[in-house]
């Protein structure tokens, strides 16, 4: 499988809303909706996929071992990951296109279509690990020129938001998947790492995923209401959100018991509700239960817009199946260290850590990792606790009985520092 050029890499640091899974490929791209369980593992957040197809495919099936007809056979042929050994880096947005079944959840607003979120979603070349790097809409950057679908061309835009990359893809090129090109285009140049494909999720379809698997629990410290989000009101404790209520908890910005009512404080909030939705899909509520699974997977492939070689059948089905070991421990949620611009209270700028980081996801080193640290070859080579060299999980989570549990009672911030899917962020009483 290989991947369309998207734009080269910064060599330094520095609408139309899908009503079906939309593909992008060359110059315009038709509707197609992907059909298999192997589309979760990329879009579910967290790679869950890789479980879930182990179970779809294999659980409700009688099976006989080949074997018993001669050791000289050939071995069983199982679906083969086409980038096996090579790290993937896919940007994932959600978009607040007010076309469509999204309009109604989008609210009033600007014409055309934005990115709310933007994750860069890395994929270790071993397949071990999952890191979601969350970059701040507000990030004050240079956007650079780009070509649109149709051969349009973007101007170069200076010290303006990062998400204006996204919205003036949509002006320029008229599709979310334009917007989409113009976004991974700027990642590239802000980071200097190569993007391998995008997605992105509306909002209509992020709300029909929530539902599909019943839910998503989230812990709220502080009382909640929030008059533009749909008048969101909640109250301490534990909440399982159902769909629209999940959105509207996630988008929340402003409003009683929401922090300073800046975009670093949904942000948080975001990685919960993702964190809390792999947790979901991973779980044997949602692998043993047919009808569920097959709800979320019609929700996840029926709002999507992204590049026709990432949705490539047998590369998602060889992707899906070397990851059907990733546990929620092993998916790590976090944030482009980042400061308040100097120049404008309402921007971030991203601080010298975040060089080590997208340093740490070009060569493949876990993103948190301090290269520089005596233990650092070990701790970047080491298998992950619970997993044999082999690539067998040996201790539950994807393909076993068990939840994992946190490595440690330290209650992680949200946004702020990283956190896996089976770490503490909140304490409910």
């Amino acid at each position: 499988m290989t991947f369309p050029d998207f734009g080269a890499a910064g060599a330094t640091r520095p609408v139309k809303g899908p009503s079906h899974a939309r593909m992008l490929n060359g110059a315009g791209g038709g509707p197609s909706r992907v059909v298999g369980m192997v589309l979760t593992a990329v879009l579910s957040f967290a790679a869950a996929g890789g479980a879930a197809a182990t179970a779809m495919l294999t659980g409700n099936i009688d099976t006989a071992e080949m074997a018993v007809l001669g050791p000289d056979r050939p071995k069983e042929i199982l679906p083969k990951d086409p980038n096996a050994g090579t790290p993937l880096n896919i940007v994932v947005m959600g978009s607040d296109s007010r076309d469509g079944d999204n309009g109604g959840l989008a609210g009033g607003g600007e014409i055309g279509a934005r990115s709310d979120t933007t994750v860069v979603m890395h994929i270790s070349g071993d397949r071990s690990r999952v890191e979601m790097i969350s970059i701040p809409r507000d990030s004050t950057v240079d956007v650079p020129s780009c070509t649109t679908s149709d051969g349009a061309t973007t101007a170069e835009l200076y010290g303006t938001k990062f998400n204006a990359a996204f919205s003036q893809g949509v002006q320029v090129g008229g599709t979310v998947a334009d917007g989409a090109l113009c976004t991974v285009k700027a990642v590239e140049n802000l980071t200097g790492v190569f993007m391998n494909g995008f997605v992105v999720v509306d909002f209509a379809g992020f709300s029909s995923m929530v539902d599909a698997v019943g839910g998503v629990d989230v812990c709220v410290e502080k009382e909640i209401y929030s008059e533009k989000a749909n008048h969101l009101s909640l109250q301490p404790g534990t909440h399982t959100l159902r769909g629209v209520k999940a959105l509207d908890y996630a988008r929340a910005r402003t409003g009683d018991g929401l922090g300073d009512g800046s975009d670093l404080g949904r942000i948080g909030r975001q990685q919960e509700v993702m964190a809390s939705l792999a947790r979901k899909v991973l779980s044997q509520e949602v692998l043993t239960n047919p009808s569920k699974t097959l709800r979320f997977l019609d929700a996840v492939t029926d709002s999507l817009t992204m590049n026709k070689e990432l949705a490539s059948i047998d590369g998602l089905a060889g992707l899906a199946y070397s990851m059907r070991n990733v546990r929620p421990d092993t998916i790590t949620f976090m944030t482009v260290p980042n400061e308040y611009d100097p120049n404008n209270g309402a921007n971030v700028v991203w601080t010298d850590e975040a060089v080590q980081l997208w340093d740490n996801v070009k060569y493949d080193r876990p993103a948190g990792l301090d290269p520089n640290a005596p233990s650092a070859d070990a701790s970047a080579s080491a298998p992950a606790d619970g997993e044999s060299t082999d690539g067998e999980n040996t201790d539950g989570g994807a393909d076993g009985t068990s939840e994992p549990t946190p490595s440690s009672t330290e209650i992680k911030q949200a946004g702020e520092e990283a956190f896996t899917g089976a770490d503490t962020t909140k304490v409910c009483g």
